[in-house]
């Protein structure tokens, strides 16, 4: 569980450093207007605090840290998020400073962006297999 919250704590601060950058980055450049800079902030604060601050409320009931699935899902989810929020921090860089990019970067920014989002999706479907299968049976009692 201390693990969990030690991601959590992580990921809190990523969060925020994103919103700073997010902040100051178009105060600087006068920009006025939506970027994807701005989802940075949120989607680390959402798919990484607070989904490890969940999973630690999970793991008051059942420790299942040790589990290969769970060790499968936190090296895929954190491997996901992170891609994610990085290529939407370029993404939105790119539209703060007004750059024109080309048919081929624009696309592969977005599709390493898509990647992100399906590596974290498998880290979602990882952790919830793993909760299914740790998942504490309700004791039947004798006569029923």
């Amino acid at each position: 569980m201390k693990k969990c919250l030690n991601y959590a704590l992580a990921y809190a601060i990523l969060a925020m450093c994103g919103g700073v950058f997010y902040r100051e980055f178009t105060k600087f450049n006068n920009f006025r207007g939506e970027t994807a800079l701005g989802k940075v902030h949120t989607h680390f604060f959402m798919l990484g605090m607070f989904m490890y601050l969940i999973i630690a409320l999970f793991m008051r009931e059942k420790d299942f840290s040790g589990e290969k699935l769970f060790k499968a899902f936190r090296a895929v989810y954190n491997t996901g998020v992170p891609l994610t929020a990085i290529m939407l921090g370029v993404r939105g860089v790119t539209e703060v400073l007004g750059l024109e990019l080309s048919k081929g970067a624009s696309a592969a920014i977005s599709g390493i962006a898509g990647i992100g989002h399906i590596i974290t999706g498998v880290g979602i479907v990882l952790l919830i297999v793993t909760l299914k299968k740790c998942a504490v049976k309700p004791s039947v009692k004798a006569g029923k």
